[in-house]
């Protein structure tokens, strides 16, 4: 993998972590939660872990919105 990608990905990475750490949800990202989640309905893996990644996502727009000018 480039630097470039790499770097990608551990900044999407702390977008995660940030967005469960202020959402209180920590205990619900992957790197956190390593136990099998296959016997889970999907309901129950949305509701404990779907508002990390709305908050990721609102995260993600509002930083290309302050750097598009830069692309």
């Amino acid at each position: 993998m480039s630097n470039t990608s790499e770097a990608k990905k551990r900044f999407l990475q702390e977008l995660k972590m940030e967005a469960a750490r202020e959402l209180g949800r920590l205990e619900f990202v992957r790197e956190n939660n390593d136990h099998y989640k296959g016997d889970v309905s999907s309901r129950q893996n949305g509701s404990e872990g779907g508002p990390i990644g709305g908050e990721m996502v609102r995260r993600m727009v509002q930083y290309a919105k302050n750097n598009i000018s830069q692309i």
